[in-house]
């Protein structure tokens, strides 16, 4: 598998400068122009039985053109070719579709843009492995095991600028690899390995750990009935709990129409443990520190000591509630969310949980009831029965209902010293840069119903 879409030799930011060069000469002077730039280089690899199924090289690239006259704007996508002047025939039909559309569009009330010309540049090389080395790597430590994973790995590259002089340049490199070990029942345990560069030891750790944890599938399997139990929730399945939240609860919008699930939060009528900490990191994270719509994104503290402190505000939200923006992009959902971590030692998790569950991740969640936050869902992969801090039973699915309020609330009890990077997997049309730092937590209550 090998897409080339995009197969200039040149630096993909010099590609970009020519075309916003050449941009700024086409439109006229009572016109205004921006453009966003999203490209990749990108390894790919599928893993099933520990055997390398496919793999391939995609590079690709793709430009988004806005024109703005007054009050009135529409986009237009177009792929890019690489071959200069191609990509300059392709805008200059974006611009005269554009211009044809735009004059028959309405005045919009609640467009809001960034005329300073600002700058901004951050590039992170990082240090990936290449795709044969990886796949030996992987294929030797999982030899005999039935490992399914996934690997996803290169630069990533975006750009904006616009005709008042702003220009943002980000470039990272990054690797996913998500991968699961199945025992010949069924279960699984899984594992994710996300950094900025390729560390074979760390991922070696990773997959002995799992190996480990898979032995226990071989236990007389525990079912638990309905209730409350302590529990330790690793960092990936906090990273689900928080990617639910994403949807819309920190948002400047839901908030003002009041529908957040930390809506209670955000009053002061609930509050979470005072170890919970998160705020947005745009500088220095893997996304860009500037969005689509030309705003720079800026740091932003959302939750401190258990209290809301902070929302996401795209331009959209600030001109229509009278609020100021702080570069969150239309859809007001974080980037790139760190949680402060605790002092829970990494060694000391099991023995501090004592007896309970050790949960591994959780999926298909949603919310029972939204104006609390209470989500539900189910337990997934490793999750085991401790007891007297030793792992004694895996046990079987479960679903759990549960507020926030009560597992990240009173009943919170500690936060690990370790974090784990989470970066987004989804490639759905192209790489995906969002991630988390998240940390694990124990909590004295946390509430199984069937």
């Amino acid at each position: 598998m090998t897409t080339t879409p995009c197969a200039s030799t040149e630096k993909p930011v010099d590609v970009f400068t020519a075309l916003v060069d050449w941009l700024r000469t086409a439109v006229s002077t009572e016109e205004h122009f921006t453009l966003w730039y999203s490209a990749e280089a990108s390894d790919f690899i599928r893993f099933n039985q520990a055997k390398v199924r496919q793999a391939g090289h995609v590079q690709q690239a793709e430009a988004t053109l806005k024109l703005i006259q007054g009050e009135r704007h529409a986009n237009f996508k177009v792929a890019l070719s690489g071959d200069p002047v191609a990509d300059r025939s392709s805008l200059q039909d974006a611009l005269t579709s554009l211009r044809k559309i735009v004059a028959t569009l309405p005045a919009d009330p609640y467009l809001l843009m960034d005329t300073s010309p600002w700058r901004s540049e951050n590039i992170q090389p990082g240090d990936l492995a290449s795709a044969g080395e990886i796949s030996e790597q992987v294929t030797t430590l999982a030899k005999g095991q039935d490992l399914v994973g996934f690997y996803a790995g290169g630069p990533v590259y975006r750009g904006f600028a616009s005709s008042w002089g702003s220009f943002g340049w980000h470039e990272a490199s990054s690797c996913t690899f998500d991968w699961s070990l199945f025992e010949p029942q069924g279960n699984a345990v899984k594992s994710m390995y996300a950094s900025t560069y390729w560390d074979s030891s760390k991922v070696a750790m990773q997959m002995d750990s799992a190996q480990r944890q898979l032995a226990h599938f071989g236990k007389p399997t525990r079912q638990l009935s309905p209730g409350e139990y302590r529990a330790y929730l690793a960092p990936a399945a906090l990273n689900e709990v928080v990617g639910l939240l994403n949807w819309g609860s920190f948002s400047a919008r839901q908030l003002a129409t009041k529908r957040s699930a930390l809506q209670k939060l955000h009053s002061g009528q609930m509050s979470l443990s005072p170890l919970v900490s998160w705020r947005e990191q745009a500088s220095g994270s893997l996304s860009p520190a500037f969005t689509p719509a030309g705003f720079q994104r800026q740091d932003k503290q959302l939750v401190e000591a258990g209290k809301m402190v902070g929302q996401l505000v795209s331009p959209r939200s600030a001109r229509e509630y009278g609020l100021t923006q702080n570069g969150a992009s239309n859809g007001e959902n974080s980037q790139s969310l760190v949680m402060e971590a605790g002092t829970l030692a990494t060694e000391d998790i099991l023995k501090t949980l004592g007896t309970g569950l050790y949960i591994g991740n959780l999926w298909y969640l949603n919310y029972s009831d939204m104006t609390v936050a209470r989500l539900t869902g189910m337990t997934r992969f490793a999750c085991f029965w401790v007891e007297n801090g030793e792992i004694v039973a895996p046990v079987s699915t479960m679903r759990f209902d549960d507020s926030i309020f009560n597992f990240l609330g009173s009943s919170l009890e500690a936060v690990t010293q370790n974090r784990d990077l989470c970066v987004s997997d989804s490639t759905y049309g192209q790489r995906h840069t969002d991630s988390t730092l998240l940390p694990g937590v124990l909590t004295s209550r946390f509430t199984l119903t069937l």
